[in-house]
Parts: structure tokens; sequence; C-alpha cells
């Protein structure tokens, strides 16, 4: 009989590059879809504001008006403005009963201006976990005529404002400005300041 060899065990061969792959765990990353409207590709910003207006020696009463922008750049625009409010009594026409320094029509007080504005300090506000709004901060100031008390003063107004853009074509406003002008209305003749702060809404087209 001839001797029977032992069938040596086949060797281990060492686990493959794909097969070390598929045996990893890979953790799946949930991501947020966050929402955020960009500016419309129109450049034209047409809109109402509201809010208030201090009248120097005058008194503090609401001011509205309306405002049209054109965005040159992305950094700057012209914006042109007409607001209207009206003038209250003085404290000398308080105390002094019945004298009256201005007729009710020339307690009006209207401006007209043209002013040229730079957005800096680009940011997002962001509401909740899937919102983000894009919002700037701007400086404007410009020129323009004031009509009070039966006059029509040469005005320079100078401010800034915070915009905040809720959709791509709608945007949120905060604006405070400084109108000054030459006045001699109570004597001598003075740079008066007249300071306004006012909210709106506009609206890209």
């Amino acid at each position: 009989m001839s001797p029977c060899l032992a069938e040596e065990p086949a060797a281990e061969e060492p686990l493959g590059e794909g097969l070390r792959e598929e045996l990893l765990i890979e953790p799946e990353i949930a991501r947020r879809e966050i929402v955020e409207p960009e500016i419309d590709t129109e450049d034209f910003e047409i809109g109402f504001y509201v809010g208030l207006m201090s009248i120097e020696d005058f008194g503090t009463s609401g001011v509205y008006g309306v405002r049209l922008a054109y965005h040159l750049t992305d950094s700057i625009f012209i914006e042109a403005a007409v607001g209207t409010t009206e003038a209250k009594e003085t404290s000398f026409e308080q105390l002094g009963g019945d004298i009256q320094l201005l007729t009710d029509d020339e307690r009006d007080f209207t401006y007209y201006n043209l002013s040229v504005g730079y957005n800096l300090l680009p940011g997002e506000v962001f509401l909740g976990g899937k919102y983000a709004f894009n919002s700037q901060f701007y400086l404007i100031g410009g020129a323009g005529s004031t009509r009070f008390a039966g006059d029509d003063e040469f005005t320079v107004n100078v401010g800034a404002g915070y915009r905040l853009l809720i959709t791509d074509w709608l945007s949120l406003h905060l604006d405070v400005r400084d109108h000054m002008f030459e006045s001699d209305l109570l004597g001598e003749a003075e740079t008066i300041h007249n300071f306004e702060l006012h909210g709106g809404l506009t609206y890209f087209f």
C-alpha cells in the first residue's frame, strides 16, 4: 500500500482592500438646508416709510414718505425721497397765548432729496434652524429742498440705515437721518438740525 499523504490546509488569503472598505461603517450625517434669499437681479427699489421727525424748536411729529432707489453696483445706490410732517407749536407760542409764529399751512414740513448710499458690513440674520436673511448696513447722504414756513430751503441730509432682505424682492428698512438747513425764522440765522427715524418696506423691480 502506498502511504497516504495528509493534505496541507490552504493558506488564508488576506482581506482585499475592497472587502475592507465594505466592512467599514461610515456614519450618515444629516445636512440642514438653509433658505437664504438673495437680492433680485432687478436694480430698482421702491417703497414707503413711516416714523418720527423732530423739527428743531417745533417738537416731534409723525412723518411718512416714499423712496425710489437705483442700485448702480452691489455697494453703491442712488435714492430719491419725498417726505412730509407737520410742525408743532414752539415753547414761545405755547407760553405766549394767542401768539402764532406760523399759520396752519406754514407748519407743513415737506422735503425732497437725492442721495447716494454705500452698502457696507453685509451680514445674515438667522430665524430658527432653517431660514437665514441677508442684511446690510449702509451710510447715505445727499441734498435737496425743504418747504417750511412758506420758504424753500436748500437742505443737506446725512444718515445711516439697515436693510433686511425678507425675500428676493421685498426688504425691510430702518433709517435715521439729519436734515440740515439755514433758517432765521426765530431771529438770528443758524443751521437747524431736524432728526428723523423711520422704518419701511421696499420692493425690487
